[in-house]
């Protein structure tokens, strides 16, 4: 992906250098709720977070949903290590300077293709923040975490959190290297931006309140969802002629790679569709793939979708 050096964000807040465990404290067309969702209101008091890497975890404790025994990487009680002292690395001191600056960028391009969106459409729209952390990390309204949570989403504070070690990560444990495959997670994440900004969150966390059986149907369709968003933005990114030879591979590599299906055969063996909190890797790279080739978010309406 062809991209700029050397810009700086006003939403990007870089806390790496706060402690070896860094943390934080606070700080075109339209978008309807999708089909099924619209006109059941409401906020919901209990925050879902959203992991790209296929772990569903709820507020009050929660538990791992993608194949992966992750107890205690997300709770909501205490103070995560440095989190009274966020500051950033000094820059001639920062190993991963080139990754921050490409995942500031391309956190920057989603923002602004969704704000020109909503815009456009007459809505109002939230700016989002990135919050690059290292190690564990506190959260307003979602609790404290560690990086072995992955990429999330926080709804409460509207606040992506990105702990660079996962780049790394994906290219070990899940066998997804390159730019856009990263590009790919951040853009999912600000999918679950745009849900937070429609309103879809907090109907997908109230209706699985008030029907637990519906939950984990409910969240692959969310998750899906801001798959398809994901794919919306990348088909901007080739709009301005800045997808080069292998991009879209590595997009759909990463998207097949946390796939419930293969996250879960890959840790016990075995495949439980009945688990599923974010979809198969067909279903995941199908739905990447459907946001790029139309490049309207109406046409992501995964709740209203029969087939997935």
């Amino acid at each position: 992906m062809k991209w700029k050096r050397g810009t700086k964000s006003r939403d990007v807040i870089d806390i790496r250098g706060a402690s070896k465990d860094s943390s934080a404290g606070g700080g075109g067309p339209r978008l309807p709720i999708p089909t099924g969702l619209a006109g059941k209101g409401g906020i919901a008091g209990v925050v879902v977070i959203l992991v790209v890497v296929g772990i569903n975890l709820l507020s009050s404790g929660g538990g791992s949903g993608g194949g992966f025994d992750l107890p205690g990487a997300f709770g909501v009680g205490g103070t995560a290590p440095g989190a009274d002292n966020p500051q950033p690395l000094p820059p001639g001191e920062d190993p991963q300077a080139d990754l921050k600056d490409f995942s500031s960028y391309v956190f920057d391009d989603t923002q602004d293709v969704w704000e020109g969106t909503f815009q456009r459409s007459g809505d109002p729209y939230d700016t989002a923040k990135l919050v690059l952390y290292s190690g564990a990390v506190q959260t307003d309204g979602c609790g404290s975490a560690t990086s072995a949570v992955g990429p999330f989403y926080c709804p409460a504070d509207e606040r992506v959190y990105l702990d660079l070690s996962f780049y790394e990560d994906m290219k070990r444990q899940l066998g997804a290297s390159g730019d856009f495959a990263w590009a790919y997670v951040i853009a999912h994440e600000m999918g679950h931006h745009v849900q937070r900004m429609t309103g879809t969150s907090s109907e997908v966390d109230r209706l699985s309140r008030s029907d637990p059986g519906d939950a984990n149907e409910l969240s692959v369709r969310q998750e899906l969802q801001a798959d398809c968003y994901a794919g919306v933005w990348a088909s901007t990114v080739f709009a301005e002629g800045d997808l080069e030879p292998g991009d879209l591979d590595e997009a759909f590599t990463a998207a097949e790679a946390v796939g419930d299906d293969r996250l879960q055969e890959q840790a016990t063996g075995q495949v439980d569709p009945d688990s599923f909190t974010h979809g198969t890797s067909e279903q995941r790279r199908s739905w990447f793939e459907r946001g790029y080739e139309s490049g309207d978010p109406a046409d992501c309406d995964t709740f209203g979708a029969e087939e997935l």
